[in-house]
């Protein structure tokens, strides 16, 4: 016999298991909105930082502070114990990812501003097909990603190309080439961690390349001389602040939306941040740092972000029937 209480019971279950897909519909679009923004703003808070900052340092104490907070929390959560073997790796990712990449960002930002910076970064997604095709056993890359390659290609050279184009100024060709050799070393690192034994647990991996990262970051801004002169008490309040935003947003919030996203739905739709993030950099840019956009950077932009939805789209395609393919996250 069925009672009052139960039909209640059995009611309110059908209620909350009715309202769990709307619940997750906004948790991911939430989660979304986290990578297109968050991410697309790490570029500016870099540009705020590096003002008092010398840019090794705050990439160091950004990446070292994360994984300080973040290693013991997800080794209690996960009861994952790394190997020996799973630091190597954490060491080779970090150098590579945060070091050579997130580092190079960093100094480069000096001479380049922020949107460029991040439009250029885009090319990880191009760099990541060019390198997974030369590794051994890699994959052909079909024709519409060739075209795409060298589209983004063709966008980079517009960039920082002829002197004058349309009255527009061309982009520093030192930062330009810290930005590509960062994104090459990005695209590198992501096919590593692929494939060199990083720990089971995702978010375990992170914190460990951010303590790698971290340390190389900060050992290599004292050879390179910048402790020597820098005081932390000279260190403007808005610097302070933008680190903190690193710290907080672009490596715990960004990374861990990045992660939900990546888990809960398909790789072609994650893949969009690669193309949302610079645009978001750019008008973030514009609004609150006054960098301008010109006819150079409207063209490239528009040269460069084809290409990537190209690149993108062509290897959803193409990789559909071998397995799921990786995206490599080209934050700041």
């Amino acid at each position: 016999m069925t009672t009052t209480g139960d039909k209640v019971r059995v009611k309110g279950g059908a209620a909350a298991s009715e309202h769990a897909p709307a619940r997750a519909a906004t948790l991911l679009l939430i989660a979304f909105a986290a990578v297109y923004i968050v991410w697309g703003s790490t570029y500016l808070a870099i540009r705020i930082g590096i003002e008092s900052f010398p840019p090794l340092i705050l990439a160091g104490l950004r990446h070292l502070t994360a994984g300080l907070i973040l290693y013991p929390f997800i080794r209690w959560r996960t009861n994952v114990r790394p190997t020996t073997a799973n630091w190597r790796a954490a060491v080779v990712v970090g150098f590579l990812l945060l070091f050579a990449g997130n580092g190079g960002v960093c100094w480069a930002e000096q001479t380049v501003p922020s949107g460029v910076a991040a439009l250029l970064v885009a090319t990880v997604s191009l760099w990541l097909v060019f390198v997974d095709w030369l590794r051994p056993g890699g994959h052909k890359p079909v024709p519409m990603v060739i075209l795409g390659l060298l589209m983004g290609f063709a966008g980079m050279a517009l960039l920082v190309g002829p002197a004058h184009l349309g009255g527009s100024q061309r982009v520093d060709p030192w930062g330009a080439g810290v930005l590509l050799f960062a994104s090459l070393a990005w695209a590198c690192g992501s096919i590593y961690a692929k494939h060199g034994g990083m720990p089971s647990s995702p978010m375990l991996g992170v914190a460990m390349q951010s303590l790698a990262g971290g340390m190389i970051l900060l050992i290599v801004a004292f050879f390179a001389g910048e402790f020597h002169g820098f005081h932390f008490a000279a260190v403007s309040p808005r610097s302070w602040l933008a680190l903190a935003y690193l710290i907080a947003f672009g490596s715990g919030i960004g990374f861990s939306a990045y992660l939900y996203i990546l888990h809960k739905s398909t790789a072609a739709r994650v893949g969009t941040y690669a193309f949302v993030n610079p645009v978001v950099a750019l008008f973030l840019g514009w609004l609150i740092a006054g960098e301008p956009i010109t006819l150079r950077t409207a063209l490239a932009a528009a040269v460069i972000l084809t290409a990537v939805i190209l690149v993108i789209s062509a290897t959803q395609r193409g990789t559909a029937r071998t397995e799921e393919p990786m995206i490599a996250p080209g934050e700041a």
